[in-house]
């Protein structure tokens, strides 16, 4: 990654531990963006035997998947083990019924799963927290020819309203950066896989004030985990600066929150599949539509 989209994974791993519960009570946004990329499965006639939900969270995804495809295995992945004991949890009595779906600690970057032992793997905004490219390169290795990962992710368009602000307030990177959908196809590309389709929608928040942004950020654990990020307090006259500029966005009471959803999917290569051009994306119309078991 470039420097100023590098993260401290330690930082994020420590920030989603503290969260794991309090995540769920303000994570209204994060599930309604979930249900938009699972409800695109729609369109998929692959009928996959294991999936692996990477950045699982407190598991909304992973029992979803399961009432979709009754008869596959689920495993959920993430990095805060809190939160994977918390997704358990939540499966309870269900899972125990079921026994179709597990929960695993681990690091999207460098999974802990065989080659070639997966057929679809979803991530509902965890890459934002990673390396694309080497997430993407992961879901290469462990996908089966024909495997398909479907994901979503954050863009550059997030949060830019409390980027403004505390740009008013001092120098330093407040919100750590997001990656651009076409770049985010190139990579998918050059990790090796075929036909990426990306796309993307915004979403506003209204909030009563900026605290209460503060507040539900810190809830979701989306604290700033920059390489780059300042290290010491801010200072009153720092945060009063930011909280200013912040409320002069006001209207009819409410100070908005912008997030830009960025949407994609691509296949691993089946055998004797040309691999596509670093930097050229092919998007066949109907490829989703005519995809078989």
């Amino acid at each position: 990654m470039a420097e100023s989209l590098a993260l401290d994974k330690r930082r994020v791993r420590a920030s989603f531990e503290h969260a794991a519960d309090t995540y769920d009570a303000v994570a209204v946004l994060q599930r309604e963006i979930a249900d938009r990329l699972l409800a695109r499965l729609e369109l998929v006639q692959l009928k996959p035997k294991v999936i692996l939900d990477i950045g699982c969270g407190t598991g909304y995804g992973v029992r979803k998947l399961i009432q979709r495809y009754p008869r596959a295995r689920v495993v959920g992945l993430d990095i805060a083990e809190a939160m994977t004991r918390r997704a358990r949890r939540e499966s309870g009595l269900w899972n125990r019924v079921t026994g179709r779906c597990v929960f695993s600690c681990g690091d999207a970057e460098c999974l802990p799963v065989a080659t070639a032992s997966v057929d679809m793997i979803i991530s509902n905004l965890t890459l934002q927290w990673c390396d694309p490219l080497a997430v993407f390169a992961e879901a290469q290795r462990v996908l089966r020819p024909g495997g398909l990962i479907m994901f979503t992710t954050f863009g550059p368009d997030t949060l830019r309203e409390l980027r403004a602000a505390w740009r008013a307030a001092d120098d330093a990177p407040h919100v750590h950066g997001f990656i651009d959908m076409h770049d985010l196809g190139d990579m998918l590309i050059h990790a090796g896989l075929a036909d990426p389709v990306m796309d993307m929608e915004h979403f506003t928040l209204n909030y009563p004030g900026v605290m209460e942004v503060m507040r539900d950020l810190k809830r979701l654990g989306a604290h700033n985990a920059a390489q780059a990020r300042a290290r010491g307090l801010t200072g009153k006259a720092q945060f009063a600066r930011f909280r200013s500029a912040y409320e002069s966005l006001t209207q009819n009471r409410t100070v908005p929150a912008t997030y830009e959803a960025v949407y994609g999917h691509a296949w691993a290569p089946e055998p004797g599949q040309a691999r596509a051009r670093a930097g050229v994306a092919v998007v066949p119309v109907g490829r989703i539509g005519r995809r078989s078991p």
